[in-house]
């Protein structure tokens, strides 16, 4: 089976380069390629300007998705065992550790039990155990997963006030309004493969201006297929219990859509496009509701 095939980036130095792409599209098997040093039975993998190779893995930082850490250790253990791993001795792992501690809100819990920490702190202290060696790219699978809003601005508020431009950051995300935020570039990945890539703001050059999203009680397929044939209308989507529509002008779309459907439309919500609608156009076309497919 190939997991991966037309995957092919180039992520400058000193970027923050992001991989989206929904679960089971590649993201992490790049990841762990990486990782691992692993070179792929076809094409070419170069990491760093080298290819891959054992030597290598002590240029590289990587935070999984899962947390990695012994609960029985503490916060300051936790990155002594890691620095000793990588070499690391005396004052300058004591230095680094600290500054670490101190730069992702960890240093008055250093001698607090791993278990003991809320799971934002855990992410925290893989991120501080993967930068500790001073690595010169970063891999990040999913870093903020299940971490609460607070939590995800607190990790990249430290990660970018102490390290942007530090070092060369790959970050694999399902969380798209993460990745508009905090990444230079970024590529979307469907089955193994790029589909497109550029900057956010590449990438959603060229969408429809607006997005109007719908909670609309049992829509009719015919319905959604007239509201795709409109000439306003961009995408229509299907979005968990909502219809996502991309349009030019919301004002003129939404008196359509209470005349076409008076009744069952029980709230709508208007927005700027986004990177998401973007991620749509390339990788959601397969999620689009059958209607407008039709269409």
């Amino acid at each position: 089976m190939i997991a991966l095939s037309e995957f092919s980036i180039e992520v400058p130095t000193g970027s923050v380069f992001g991989l989206l792409g929904p679960n089971g599209s590649g993201k992490s098997t790049f990841i762990t390629m990486v990782a691992a040093m692993d070179r792929p039975v076809e094409g070419t993998l170069t990491v760093l300007g080298q290819t891959p190779s054992p030597g290598l893995r002590a240029r590289v930082g990587t935070v999984f998705q899962e947390n990695t850490q012994d609960p029985l250790m503490t916060v300051r253990e936790t990155l002594t065992l890691a620095g000793r791993l990588f070499g690391l001795r005396g004052p300058r792992l004591r230095s680094r550790a600290a500054h670490l501690l101190e730069a992702f809100g960890l240093l008055e819990r250093e001698r607090h039990l791993v278990s003991t920490l809320s799971g934002g702190m855990r992410r925290r202290l893989e991120m501080a155990r993967a930068l500790l060696h001073d690595p010169d790219l970063l891999l990040l699978d999913e870093p903020t997963t299940g971490v609460d809003a607070d939590e995800r601005k607190a990790l990249w508020g430290a990660l970018n006030d102490v390290e942007r431009g530090a070092r060369t950051i790959l970050l694999a995300t399902n969380d798209l309004a993460e990745a508009d935020t905090v990444c230079d570039l970024v590529a979307f990945v469907r089955d193994g493969c790029v589909v497109a890539s550029g900057t956010p703001a590449d990438l959603k050059r060229g969408l429809r201006k607006e997005v109007v999203q719908v909670d609309w009680e049992s829509p009719m397929p015919g319905q959604l297929a007239e509201v795709g044939a409109w000439s306003e209308t961009g995408l229509v989507i299907r979005k968990d219990a909502l219809i996502h529509i991309t349009c030019d002008d919301a004002s003129a779309l939404v008196p359509r859509l209470f005349a076409l459907a008076p009744g069952s439309i029980r709230g709508l919500s208007i927005r700027a496009s986004s990177l998401e609608d973007a991620y749509f156009q390339h990788v959601g076309q397969r999620d689009r509701a059958p209607a407008e497919a039709a269409s």
